[in-house]
Formats: structure tokens, sequence, C-alpha cells
């Protein structure tokens, strides 16, 4: 081997010296596009100085399909980020993950920022997507550190377009698009329902129609967008002022949203260039129509007595219902429920930018944010006993300053940029609601609750709070020869949700980089652009457990007692105290590994993150006495996640009229709960050992065993624990029961603990993204294609609809009388693999060729298809359900899914 290592190091060593020159130094900021700057939390530089785990996403890289919320642009672009869209609130986003779920509480949601302005998931709402001229996505605790707690669950920045140099030019862009439900549950029609209960000598309540109650509430969806944007500007300042609007109606009758959005950027050069002054402003108005229950909705639907019509009864001008069964509605009354809310959101923000020297800038930062919630519902006699009818608001103020010092400087082969900055956040949240019940008459609904007899007690509240965060930053970023970079980071928090003793969070980071390409000895390997290696590790709080007087002793009003004459509201204490309350720290350890060859033809990006979470904020059980209450909430508990990332993008055709792009990310994730357990000021206090998250409910299903996916320590968070089921045996009289296992071989006991096993996990271990596109001449192609795999789904609808003790009251699948199951045990029977590809869309554009044009500078038109096919074994509608966010629905499809729909877009481009 040794004469092998000796020529093979001859051979390198004359190669580089025929090699080609050392790559040019970094270039000033002011000379690179705009897509080769990054925003690096609270930073700017470029990606040979950046050594952390940062992806940005270009408009150019976007998706192309009709995108409804911002983030849509983006799924399946980046690995590690699960996007959960809402069937409940056609702008909204059910959840959004940056590697994982690392908080039992919560907080789990990435930080949104918009052009420097803080915020959640609501703030998307008003942001229109074609005003988005970048994303930025930081992931590891190296770059997050810089937000502190509230970067613990990564950050997604997010910059608007704004306007140049130049005379005003005018962009339009709009779509118009149908949708349509193709597929649905495959019940009894009337037909069979009648036939079957022929057979077998039923008693039905027989009405003579055939009605598929899927379809009747069905409609056709129709969808428009327009947005128009005005921008241009001089030498010394530009502007950029955007206008949208979004009208969608759903699948489901009555369902719709209206959203419109403005958006406004000014900047200006002051005395000479010593002052840059930036301004923006953005809001929206969001008015949706949802439905009020989604399982009730659809669970109808599906069991419905279908011999029924799909027209109110002459005589009473009612819908029919049927009193044996209960857990379902007429699904034509439940279309006649107003479930409404209204959202408006503002913001208003002011950056100026002072040039002290040459190298030494101070950034001072303000933001106002402003926004209103108002919920309104009235449930008619015909799905809710007397009726139901209820109002809420909800207010939220966030107002926030920061100054800012930076300092860059390159002397030679060294580079320097140094960041100092300190902020302050002040918070303000309040509403009120109101329900009434005891209405004599469905024809005032909400408008009038004054119509309503009772007020329940609990149905009348308000609260407010008024958290506060102070923060100070330092970062230091340094490389050398644009080769070796180091940054690091001290960012520490003060929280006015902790006690006094643990208000202050502390939270460091440092992260180092080698770009490998800059080296003499990577001369002579011309085929590689670009090598670069990465490591950091860093510190994260989060606050997002917590309410912002859980540190206090606080009271609560309990019900009203006569005193004398005169009613008196009484209070009872809320909870537990712990004063001794702190901030939850996750920390991160991440490497990586960057490289582009042969012209960047072939991108590649591998990332390896192994985090834990400790001092994990959850209600743990102790004691009565010598506490109040069985639940304090306290630091004990801890959590592991890690995973690999991996990125591709080839170019394998490109010429002048040709050009083919494959771009694909692939992640691996892991998940475990460690401790749910320690000391508090000397006694062990600990949590349950199996503590249930999802169930089934329904007919038949309420007060047995029908908890499906647990919390267990030292499992995955959410897991399958079940009895096994050995199969299907006779239960004598004709049907079939499940045969459930003696795993214990005590007998069969269907008790936590006892005959169940884990039989799976509910979130993925591996997810896929991928995007193709092909582009000939003026015409292009687009495929998106996502998928996850390694996970599981509880068929809860087939156990349900599959049961035949549930006729004739409750409507059952077409199968189901084959097979003649007549049972409603929970078992593993049910629980099928989850794997699945989604081809979510296919776009084909066409940019048309324009000759002399005195004002019309571009036109491009396309025909986008959504929801094109999921290749899965799944035997349920989709096996596209909630399988990252923890709460209910957590891996189970339980009749709540919405029938299949598909939309065709036709979309349209004008640059004047």
């Amino acid at each position: 081997m040794q004469p092998v290592f000796r020529a093979f190091c001859r051979m390198l060593f004359w190669g580089c010296l025929g090699g080609v020159s050392l790559q040019a130094q970094a270039q000033n900021e002011s000379e690179l596009p705009p897509d080769s700057i990054y925003t690096i939390g609270y930073a700017r530089g470029i990606l040979k100085n950046i050594s952390g785990s940062v992806e940005q996403i270009t408009e150019k890289q976007m998706n192309r399909e009709l995108i409804t919320n911002p983030l849509e642009a983006i799924q399946g672009r980046v690995s590690g980020l699960t996007i959960l869209k809402s069937n409940n609130g056609m702008a909204a986003l059910e959840s959004v993950r940056l590697r994982g779920t690392t908080s039992l509480t919560s907080g789990n949601d990435p930080l949104i920022i918009v052009d420097g302005v803080l915020g959640d998931l609501t703030m998307l709402a008003s942001v229109y997507p074609t005003d988005i001229e970048s994303f930025t996505i930081l992931k590891d605790a190296s770059e997050t550190a810089q937000y502190g707690s509230r970067g613990a669950s990564g950050v997604i920045n997010i910059v608007t377009k704004k306007g140049w140099a130049g005379k005003t030019r005018v962009n339009y862009n709009g779509s118009f698009g149908v949708s349509y439900a193709y597929r649905r549950l495959n019940m009894l029609s009337g037909t069979e329902y009648r036939r079957l209960a022929a057979e077998r000598g039923w008693s039905i309540l027989d009405k003579g129609y055939d009605t598929d109650f899927q379809k009747t509430i069905e409609q056709t969806g129709l969808q428009q967008n327009h947005n128009i944007a005005f921008y241009g500007g001089g030498d010394a300042s530009n502007y950029r002022v955007s206008l949208g609007f979004q009208n969608r109606e759903g699948v489901i009758q009555h369902e719709g949203m209206k959203l419109f959005t403005a958006n406004m950027n000014m900047s200006q050069k002051m005395l000479d260039g010593l002052i840059d002054c930036e301004l923006g402003l953005f809001g929206s108005m969001k008015r949706d129509r949802t439905l009020f229950d989604l399982q009730k909705t659809f669970y109808s639907a599906a069991a419905f007595n279908p011999t029924f019509p799909d027209f109110p009864n002459p005589a009473t001008g009612g819908w029919d219902q049927i009193t044996t069964a209960s857990q379902i509605t007429n699904p034509l009354a439940w279309m006649d429920v107003d479930n409404r809310e209204e959202t408006s959101y503002f913001s208003a923000h002011a950056r100026l930018t002072f040039h002290l020297l040459k190298d030494l800038k101070l950034v001072l930062f303000g933001s106002y944010t402003y926004s209103t919630m108002e919920n309104a519902q009235f449930l008619p006699t015909t799905v809710w006993g007397n009726g139901q009818a209820y109002r809420g608001s909800r207010k939220g103020e966030a107002m926030l300053g920061n100054a800012m010092l930076t300092y860059q400087k390159r002397l030679g082969t060294h580079f320097l940029d140094v960041l100092a900055l300190g902020e302050v956040e002040k918070d303000r949240f309040q509403g009120f609601y109101t329900t009434t019940t005891g209405f004599s008459s469905n024809e005032l609904g909400y408008h009038s609750l004054q119509a309503g007899a009772l007020r329940p007690w609990e149905g009348t509240g308000s609260y407010y709070e008024e958290p506060h965060l102070v923060s100070f930053l330092g970062r230091v970023n340094y490389t050398y020869n644009d080769r070796y970079v180091l940054t690091a980071n001290l960012r520490t928090d003060a929280s006015s949700k902790f006690g006094r003793k643990h208000k202050w969070g502390v939270f460091p980071s440092v992260s180092a980089a080698w770009n490998v390409t800059q080296e003499r000895f990577m001369r002579c390997f011309r085929w590689i652009d670009n090598l670069k290696l990465r490591a950091g590790y860093g510190l994260a709080g989060n606050q997002g457990g917590i309410d912002s007087y859980t540190t206090m002793a606080l009271v609560r009003p309990n019900g009203v007692a006569p005193v004398g004459n005169s009613p008196v509201v009484t209070y009872e204490s809320l909870k537990n105290l712990n004063p001794n309350l702190k901030w939850e720290v996750k920390s991160t350890f991440n490497a990586g590994v960057d490289m582009a060859f042969y012209g960047n033809r072939i991108l590649l990006s591998v990332n390896y993150y192994r985090s834990k979470t400790r001092d994990m904020l959850y209600q743990y059980d102790v004691s009565v006495p010598p506490f109040a209450y069985n639940k304090l909430l306290a630091n004990l508990g801890s959590m592991r996640n890690s995973g690999t990332e991996l990125s591709i993008g080839l170019t394998p055709l490109r010429t002048k009229d040709m050009e083919l792009n494959i771009n694909a990310n692939v992640t691996f994730q892991r998940n475990k709960l460690l401790s749910l357990s320690g000391m508090y000021e000397g006694e062990h206090i600990s949590a349950a050992q199996y503590t249930a998250l999802a169930g089934l409910n329904g007919a038949g299903l309420h007060g047995g065993y029908n908890n499906i996916v647990y919390q267990i320590v030292g499992q995955p968070l959410g897991v399958f624990y079940l009895p096994h089921c050995e199969g299907l045996v006779s239960d004598g009289n004709g049907g079939y029961t499940y045969q459930i296992a003696d795993l214990n071989g005590g007998g069969v006991n269907l008790e936590d603990g006892e005959d169940r096993y884990v039989a799976g996990q509910a979130t993925p271990k591996t997810l896929l993204g991928s995007n193709i596109s092909f582009r000939y001449k003026r015409f292009d192609v687009s495929l998106q294609i996502n998928g996850a795999f390694g996970h599981k789904i509880y068929n809860g609808t087939a156990l349900t609809y599959m049961n035949m003790n549930s006729l004739p009251d409750y409507n059952v699948l077409s199968e189901a009388p084959a097979q003649n199951i007549r049972d409603l045990t929970a078992t593993d029977y049910w629980l099928e693999n989850g794997d699945y590809v989604n081809f979510d869309y296919l776009t084909v554009g066409w940019n048309i060729p324009l000759r002399k044009q005195r004002f019309l500078h571009g036109a491009r038109l396309a025909l986008t298809v959504n929801n094109l096919g999921t290749i899965s074994g799944y035997s349920g509608l989709t096996p596209l359900i909630n399988s990252t966010l923890v709460d209910g629905t957590f891996g189970v499809d339980d009749k709540r899914t919405y029938p299949l729909s598909r939309t065709y877009i036709v979309s349209l481009s004008l640059n004047f």
C-alpha cells in the first residue's frame, strides 16, 4: 500500500502545480447579487462566511402551485421542515416543525420573521406569496441562539421585495381555479341498505330515497387570486406598494375564505448617505367560514341513513333526524351551522442605519403590531339541542425595539464581523367571549345573543396578560483567508413569565467552518467547485409552555353563592404554585458538509444534528397534601431528537434552449422521550407511565378501551400502544370478532400496562421532498413530489364503518356485510403502514414572446393541477393525516377526513 500511496501523492503534487489559481477573495457585499447575501438572524453575510446550518430559498426556487399560505412556497424544498395544512381554515397551517417536536407543552413552532418583524404562524396570512423575495431558514442552535428563547424551534426569516432605481413599473399576478372532490368513502347506497335489511329481516326507517350525503354536502369550489404591485425609485430612494386579494370556496358547502393584503416598503438615503431610512407596512383582513366540527360533519355524512331525502321535511320545514343514532345528525343540518372568523392584522416598522465610520454602523429598529380576531358561531336547534350562539374577541399588541452596533473589517487575509444588540419587547393580549343557549328561533343567529334564554357560567369569560422580554446579544464572526470561519453568539433573555430568581436565561453558541476549496491542495480538483465542512453547538431556551403569570399565586371565580339576599361570586386557587420555574433548555450539536461539482451542476449538502431538551416544562403528579392539587408544573423531563438531512441538486442538461433540474431532500429523524421524573424540593415526582394522546370516539367508543396513541418514557413521542389481534374468529352467530392475544399469559386484559404492546410510531422516520423542472425554450414544466415513511396510521374510520353492529342506525362501508365483523374493540388489526409518495402539483408554463412593446415587458401563462395523486398502501381515503401535531388526532384517522379534492388553476403574470 505504501508505494501506491506515494505514487498518489506525487500525482497530486504535480497535478496541483499545473492546476488553476486560487479563487478570488470574498467580494464586498455591495458587489454581490441579492441572492448571494444571506440574512443570518440579525447579521448579514455571504455564504463563505457562514458557519452554521442556513438554507436560503429565493423566488426562482419557490413552488409554483396555487399558494394560500406563504410557507407552502417552500413545502418539500427544505430538509427537516414539515408543514401540516389545516382542513378547518383555508389560509391557516395546523403546524410547522423544523427538525421535529422538542417540547411536550408548546413552543414547537418556529419563529417567523417578516422584514425584521417577529411573529408567529398567524402573521403569515398578511404576506401575499408573490411579494416574497426569499426565505432564510435557520435550523441549528449555533445560529438560532441569536434569538434566544424565541428561536428554540428554528427560525424562518422572510424578506419581501423592494423597489429599485428606474421608472415606475407595474406587476400583476392573477389566477383562477376550480376544485372538486374526486374520492370519498364507499358506503352502502340507499338501494343496498334497503336490500340488506330485507335479507336479514331488519326493521328500518325507510324514507324511500337513495341519497349519497357525502356528495350532497359538497360543492364545486371556485378560487381566484389577484396581486398588483407598483415599484420604482431613484438613486437616493425607492418604493414598492402591493395589494392582494384571495377569494376561495371549499369543496364543502358554505366553506370559504376572503383575504385582503397590503404591503408597502420605502427607503431613503439622507444627509449625503450618512443615514439610511427604511419604512415598512403590511397588513391583512381575512374572513373565514369553516366547518364547526369536522368529525361530526363527516361522520354524519357517511353514516346517516341513505334512504332519507336531501331536502327539508315539507311539513315541519326542518331536517328529519334519527333519534336512535345519538352520535350523528342529518348532515345537511350541519350545513346550517354558521361558524365565522374575522382576523385583522397590521404591522409597521422602521429601521435607521447610521454609517458612523466606514466599517461601523448603528442600526435602530422598531416595530408595532396589532391584531384582532373575532369569532361568531351559531348552532341551530336542528343540530344542538335548544341552539347555541357564541361571540368572542381576541386582541394582541406587540412592540419591539432594538439598537445594534455592527463592525466589519477586512485586514489582508483576516475578516472580522462583530455585532452587539440590546432589545426590548412588550406584548399585550386580551379577549372576552360569551355563549348563550335556549333559543326558540333560529332566525337571528349569533346577531342577537339576548335571544338565548340561558347564559351558562362557563360560557362567559375574559382574560388579560402583558408579558415582557429584555434581551442582549453579542456575536463575533471571524474568517481567515476565506478558508476558516469561526462564529460565536451569546444571547441572554429576561422574561417576566418566570420567578424573580430565574428570569434570566443565557444561551451561548459556537460554530466553525472550513472552506476546503480555498486550500492550495484543491487546485488540481477542477471539478470540485465547493467543499465546506461545518460544525456547531449551542443552547436555546423555551418559555412557550407557560402563561404570563404561572409563577404567581392565582385565583379564579368558581361559582355564585347567596350571601344574605345577594348573590356573591366565590373564588378558588387556580393551581399549585411553583416559584422555581425556569427556562426549558435545548442543546443542539450540528455537523455538515456542503459540496458542488462540475460547474455547480451537482450540489450536495449533508447535515447531522442531535439535540436534547432538558428541564422540560410539564405537569407532574404530586401528593395531596402537602400540595392542594395533584398536578404541579415543574422543570424535570428530558427528550432527545436526532437526524440526518441530505439535499441534492442536479442539472444534467443545460443548454441555451433546454435545461433540466432535479432537486431532492431526504430527512431521517428520530425522537425519544428520555425522562419524566426527578426531585422537587426533596420529593421524587413523576408523570404517569402511560399517557394517552389520541383515541377514538363515536357510537360504541365512549368509556371503553379506545385510546390508541400514547406517550411512554423510553419511546418516541407518540407510539401506538395496542392489544394484538391474531385474526377474526366466529362469534357463534354468523359474525366475526377480533381475537385478542394474551401477551402476559394471565388472561386477556386491555388495561394500560397489561396485554398491550408498542406497535409503531405516529411520526414518520423519513421525509422526502423533490422537485423536477424542465425548460424548453419558452415552455417549462415543474413537478413537486413529497413523501413520508416509517410511520403507521390507525384506521379508526374502518374500525367504525366495518362494524355491522352499527346497522341499521348507522350506515357502514359497502364491503362490511361480506366480512360481517361485529366488534368495535380497538386492536392492531386496523393499524396500517402510513408510507406514501404524494404528487403535490404539476405546472406547465409559457413565457409569451413579446415583440417590441411600449408598455408590456413580460407575460407568462401557466396551468397547474394540484393534488395529482398519492401512492400508498394505506386503505383509507388518504395517508396525509396529522403525523406531526401532538393532539387528539395524532396518528389517528377517525371519521374526520375530507373527501379528496383536486384543483385546476390557470394563472397569468404581466410586467409593465
